[in-house]
């Protein structure tokens, strides 16, 4: 299914961005508390390359020796390219993908060999451990984070964030050898000290679910912080996986290569042998911190909550290693753009499990997940409430979906204007709304009255059969082909196409 080759590593990636002439470099010192963001944030807003700052700044004014990448994932085509894609290609490289999760036996000889492509993605899913590694090319004598560029996004966040890193756990009672028990999420993570990091994984991620393992038991858990990762373990991390699909694994599949892996240093784990930098620490029971406030991905400042510490115990990197990092915000930003992209690659997932959307479209002003838009083929009274529960229940992060729209199959559901018309012409508040109470919600949400609870709406924009109403509906006015056909005709013929 890759159109590009394979990228093991970041810098990989970024010479192919160069060669595509799409990464600047900005020789020029350049400040890491805000100024770096503000770079970044017009440059993504214009659709620009990828950001290689050569003299971050720090806060008492000292050039940092570590060069900082950002804008890595800030244009739809990027983001694509990191899975080895053109833009164009990736709604059937999700329908690969589906197929992948739910294969169907072969009918025969002839369809069992056209499934080749599959065997073979799944041969590339297990990781393969090596002995030496480049990101364990240099350690340093002694961990200190403050020699690593690390930004404060917003006036008002609480100090140094580390924006994109690839948190590697494992359950309490795993072996550090299965690789397919490993969580690999992106959990930002607060600078406290040269040695310690609080990191904020949310209750229904992977990370934490973890670390409530250890913490039954009473033991340290050890963790990974990877930084710099490959895109394909980067996108792969990022993606509404089920609980039972392995990141690392599943990074294969989207690099075209088996995941790398090697001992770490200090701690029972295995981390990837091209990262840039890895961080390696151990999470103590019932260490905790205050996190925050911090700018998020909604517009606001986050509340201050206690998460989890890690003491670091080793910095491993590359001889000269690049630091990765973003900012998050009111979309666009990096994240918004990843979420369009990964829209399209799992709308055919969605459609596997619910056959009946046609088009599915998440907004990315809407922080992506918050409000969805849902086109179906409607052909039974209730079928959209039907539609709309099924949403909620499919994936985590679903279940924080405040608002689903439903239209029919003839509305665009990535159009406002057809949405505004659909609701315009379509829906009823009264008859066509539901509303639960009382459901989960991010927390991060300040419209929600409690922490962590809020209430979801559907609006049913479809139009009404059956039972659903006592009245005959109106027909919609279309122009005949033929008339489409003529005006198509004088048009060119008059120059005014």
């Amino acid at each position: 299914m890759r159109q590009l080759p394979a990228f093991p590593d970041l810098r990989s990636f970024l010479d192919w961005c160069e060669g595509a002439g799409d990464l600047k470099r900005i020789a020029a010192p350049v400040n890491l508390v805000e100024d770096m963001t503000a770079v970044h944030r017009r440059v993504l807003l214009k659709g620009g390359p990828v950001l290689r700052f050569d003299a971050p700044v720090n806060a008492t004014g000292q050039v940092m020796p570590v060069p900082a990448i950002t804008n890595l994932f800030g244009t739809r085509a990027r983001v694509a390219a990191g899975l080895g894609l053109s833009l164009d290609a990736v709604p059937s490289f999700g329908a690969f993908l589906a197929a992948l999760r739910n294969p169907v036996p072969p009918n025969g000889l002839r369809d069992a060999l056209s499934r080749w492509p599959h065997l073979t993605a799944a041969l590339k899913s297990r990781p393969r451990v090596v002995d030496r590694a480049v990101s364990q090319e240099d350690q340093m004598s002694r961990p200190d984070l403050a020699r690593l560029p690390v930004q404060t996004c917003w006036p008002g966040d609480a100090g140094p964030l580390i924006t994109w890193p690839v948190v590697l756990t494992r359950p309490h009672g795993s072996d550090p050898s299965e690789t397919g028990a490993y969580n690999a999420g992106i959990y930002r993570a607060q600078v406290l000290s040269g040695d310690r990091l609080i990191l904020r994984w949310l209750a229904h991620r992977g990370g934490a679910a973890h670390h409530r393992s250890y913490e039954r038991a009473g033991e340290p858990m050890p963790v990974a912080v990877v930084l710099g990762a490959d895109p394909a373990l980067l996108l792969g991390a990022a993606l509404p996986l089920p609980e039972t699909v392995s990141e690392l694994a599943f990074s294969g599949v989207l690099r075209g290569a088996r995941t790398r892996l090697v001992s770490a240093r200090t701690i029972p784990m295995l981390v990837p042998a091209d990262a840039e930098i890895i961080v390696e620490g151990w999470v103590q029971p019932g260490d905790v911190a205050p996190e925050g406030p911090f700018g998020d991905h909604t517009g606001y400042y986050n509340s201050v909550e206690a998460f989890p510490v890690l003491t670091v115990s080793a910095i491993t990197h590359r001889r000269d290693p690049l630091y990765l990092s973003t900012w998050t915000g009111r979309p666009p930003d990096e994240p918004s753009v990843i979420g369009e992209v990964f829209n399209d690659l799992a709308l055919p997932l969605i459609r596997q499990q619910i056959p009946e959307i046609r088009d599915l479209w998440l907004p990315p002003a809407a922080c992506s997940y918050r409000m969805a838009v849902a086109s179906i083929d409607k052909r039974y009274p209730g079928q959209a409430r039907r539609v709309m529960l099924a949403l909620w229940g499919m994936l985590p992060q679903f279940s924080y979906t405040k608002m689903i729209v439903v239209v029919d199959d003839d509305v665009d559901p990535r159009n406002w204007d057809d949405i505004a018309w659909a609701l315009a012409t379509r829906f009823d508040p009264a008859r066509d709304s539901l509303v639960l109470d009382r459901t989960p919600m991010d927390y991060l949400d300040f419209a929600s009255p409690l922490d962590g609870l809020a209430g979801k709406i559907g609006l049913d924009a479809t139009t009404k059969i059956g039972s659903e109403t006592q009245r005959p509906y109106g027909t919609v006015m279309q122009l005949s082909p033929a008339a489409e056909a003529a005006a198509e005709h004088i048009l060119a013929r008059e120059g005014l196409v």
